[in-house]
């Protein structure tokens, strides 16, 4: 089902009004939420049904009418009663099922589009933000229009159908209604108006407090060290204080508006109620006792259900925020570009930079300019230099994360801007400074991509990155759960599986990202050994913050200031005495 409407939204969104965004998100489930508006009008309809029924019934006792009258009337409302079940079991299949599929269309478009969206765009929006727009945003999207349905309908057919009888039956009462009715309603929502104030004052007193619980349960060792336990209890104290009075402000504006809007309501009604009893009794425009009833009771509904109305507008406004919010996602231009371009069969690993240069957006300076480069295949290059220099923007150059804004990168001497990255990208492993795993199995996060992978070749994966002998120590082995981003593992534990997960897959292209940087000496050895295995016959770029780690490359570059500074191997450059050496001694000293 998502799959249907994943391309589409990443298309259809442009900045339109949420509303029609809506209508779009619903086009497949038209038809349901047609069905669900006539299964909702037609269970819903005793509300207003009723007062008419009662009217009847109580004219036939009234007036003497046949007593037939009464069972019809009974017979009527019995009927509309009992089918409410099963409408609206009918009812909520429709509607709900519709907002579920639309939320998870819409849950599977945002997906899609962040797995679309450049590593720019990703290193800008926090993880968090995107996280809330999946779950809460769109949560929130589904509940409005759950609420919205459920209540709005609700209020929208009890209008209709009261102002309708009322047109009807009693003509001469529905100038009376159209001005009681709104006006009851505006009374009530003022002070409901009222009340949200206080209400969000009250909450901003609870999460202030909430906060200050917090920041005194971090300070106790200080607070008690320092012997400040008082202050400590004063300063709580204040906050404690102040929530108890917004909270008796809040009990006393809600005890005031449920008396108020209680007179309110009942002295119109009795109101109404009194005039209509008196245009029966003196027999004016033929009014009944059973309209009396009728329009008092009509009185109560329509107030309410105006009131109900006018209570939607703050869900529907951050619902439609939310829709907003999901658009930023859905709209965002930053994509990578890979449609239309070739795919590439196969790699030798020959990599080319012709005077690249690269500009971040942020700023416009050149991270790194005039980097001119010939990498064999199967060459080990280490990049190595201050903060800054440019090391980690030619890492993300050679992965495909950002493009040269000057100059060509060739594969095996094809522009990589005319090449599907997704297809190279099969050739390339990466080993970043902190290993990144998932909740899941050994195994799993071994095997992450590669489904075919059986045992033997996972293990021995873990093998070739002196990782197996304590993956057979573990309480599951291999199924073993590694915990969230691995927390159950050191980290040189996590390190050698994430150099095993490169292995298996076996690259022609492998880069490397301070991935001995954390660990400590024992673990450092062990992952260097395997390292050292994954590097063989692999055309590998180093970043190594230690030089020591750099020494065996075929070659080293000293960037600076975005430049190649020096090339050559570890022996040629100290013999030069240039940049590397000033590294070089300052690493030894």
């Amino acid at each position: 089902m998502a799959t249907t409407q994943e391309r589409p939204l990443d298309h259809r969104y442009r900045g339109e009004h949420p509303v029609r965004t809506l209508a779009y998100l619903f086009r497949a489930d038209r038809g349901r939420l047609a069905g669900a508006v006539v299964v909702f009008t037609v269970k819903h309809s005793p509300v207003w049904l009723l007062p008419l029924i009662t009217a009847s019934i109580i004219d036939t006792v009234v007036q003497h009418q046949p007593i037939s009258r009464l069972w019809t009337s009974t017979g009527i409302i019995m009927f509309i009663l009992l089918v409410n079940y099963p409408l609206h079991v009918l009812y909520v299949r429709l509607l709900y099922g519709s907002v579920r599929r639309m939320g998870t269309a819409l849950r599977s478009a945002l997906c899609t589009r962040m797995q679309q969206l450049s590593i720019g765009y990703h290193s800008r929006v926090s993880a968090g933000v995107l996280q809330a727009k999946v779950v809460r945003d769109v949560e929130t999207v589904e509940q409005m229009v759950q609420q919205t349905a459920e209540t709005g309908l609700g209020a929208l057919t009890v209008l209709t159908g009261g102002l309708a009888i009322i047109a009807v039956r009693t003509p001469e009462f529905l100038p009376v209604f159209l001005i009681v009715v709104p006006a009851a309603a505006l009374l009530v929502a003022r002070l409901r108006a009222r009340l949200r104030t206080h209400n969000e004052h009250f909450r901003h007193e609870v999460e202030t407090l909430s906060s200050r619980v917090t920041e005194m349960t971090r300070l106790i060792p200080v607070t008690r060290a320092h012997g400040l336990e008082g202050k400590a209890l004063r300063r709580m104290n204040g906050t404690l204080d102040r929530l108890l009075t917004s909270g008796m402000r809040l009990d006393l504006v809600n005890g005031r508006f449920g008396s108020l809007a209680w007179v309110v309501l009942n002295v119109v009604g009795v109101g109404v109620l009194a005039g209509a009893a008196l245009i029966s009794y003196y027999d004016v425009w033929g009014v009944t006792a059973g309209d009396v009833v009728m329009l008092s009771a009509f009185l109560t509904t329509l107030t309410s259900s105006t009131t109900t109305l006018a209570g939607l507008a703050p869900v529907i406004t951050k619902g439609l925020e939310s829709v907003r919010s999901v658009g930023e996602v859905l709209q965002a231009p930053e994509l990578e570009d890979n449609e239309g371009k070739a795919g590439l069969g196969g790699l030798r690993g020959a990599i080319t930079f012709e005077n690249v240069g690269h500009a971040y957006d942020t700023d416009g300076r050149p991270a790194v300019r005039d980097f001119t480069l010939d990498v064999a295949p199967g060459e080990t290059i280490a990049l190595v230099g201050a903060s800054g220099a440019g090391k980690s923007t030619v890492l993300n150059l050679v992965i495909g994360f950002i493009r040269p804004t000057s100059g060509r990168l060739l594969l095996d001497g094809t522009d990589m801007n005319s090449l599907d990255l997704r297809t190279y990208r099969r050739f390339l492993s990466v080993v970043p400074q902190e290993s990144v795993l998932f909740d899941g199995t050994v195994r799993e996060n071994v095997a992450y991509g590669m489904d075919d992978a059986d045992e033997e070749t996972v293990r021995a994966a873990l093998r070739d990155a002196n990782a197996l002998e304590f993956v057979e120590r573990l309480p599951q082995g291999l199924d073993t759960l590694v915990g969230e981003r691995g927390a159950r593992l050191s980290g040189g534990q996590r390190q050698r599986l994430a150099i095993a997960r490169a292995l298996i897959r076996d690259p022609k292209v492998l880069v490397l990202d301070e991935a001995t940087s954390a660990l400590d000496t024992r673990s450092e050895a062990l992952v260097q050994e395997a390292l050292a295995r994954l590097l063989r016959g692999r055309t590998t770029f180093v970043v190594a913050h230690r030089l020591s780690t750099v020494r065996g490359a075929d070659r080293i570059v000293v960037m600076a200031d975005g430049r190649i500074q020096e090339i050559g191997t570890h022996e040629d450059l100290l013999r030069r005495g240039g940049a590397y050496t000033a590294l070089h001694s300052g690493q030894v000293a």
